[in-house]
């Protein structure tokens, strides 16, 4: 997967020390209910959509840009569904990071989903009833969106 120019910047800096940054992450769903889920290139599991923010870029901005990028779809924000700081990740490189993520619920609006880059090795659609396996932390993701679809919600910071 490419690293953005900045962190590539920062890292010459740092290292591989553990790197704090600002995530955004959604769980899409279109009109049958249906998630949309992409099977990561770093590590093969299937996750929500998710990237880093660009210096400057709001958080909306930037998962509407992810999505796009990833699946090759047009989406929409329904409701930022919560605000987490995620467990630290150590990448093959040796790199380490630490994301503050904001998870959106997002609604399909159009284009046909697709790996779009080169961080996905698939992208599909599936039922909430037949969900591939995945982490902890991509379930509750899930979970999160469906509920709030349900109108089951709470405050996006617990």
């Amino acid at each position: 997967m490419p690293i953005p120019e900045y962190v590539r910047t920062i890292r010459e800096k740092i290292g591989t020390d553990l790197l704090w940054l600002p995530g955004v992450a959604a769980v899409v769903v279109n009109e049958s209910g249906d998630v949309l889920l992409g099977r990561r290139a770093d590590t093969g599991e299937w996750a929500s959509l998710a990237g880093i923010l660009e210096p400057g870029e709001q958080p909306a901005d930037a998962i509407v840009r992810e999505i796009r990028e990833e699946a090759g779809v047009d989406a929409e924000i329904l409701d930022l569904l919560a605000v987490r700081t995620d467990e630290p990740v150590a990448y093959p490189n040796g790199d380490t990071a630490q994301y503050l993520t904001l998870l959106f619920l997002c609604r399909y609006l159009s284009g046909e989903a697709h790996v779009a880059d080169d961080e996905s090795l698939e992208i599909a659609w599936f039922s909430p009833e037949a969900l591939p396996p995945m982490s902890v932390r991509q379930t509750e993701r899930v979970r999160l969106g469906l509920a709030a679809l349900r109108g089951d919600t709470r405050p996006a910071w617990q």
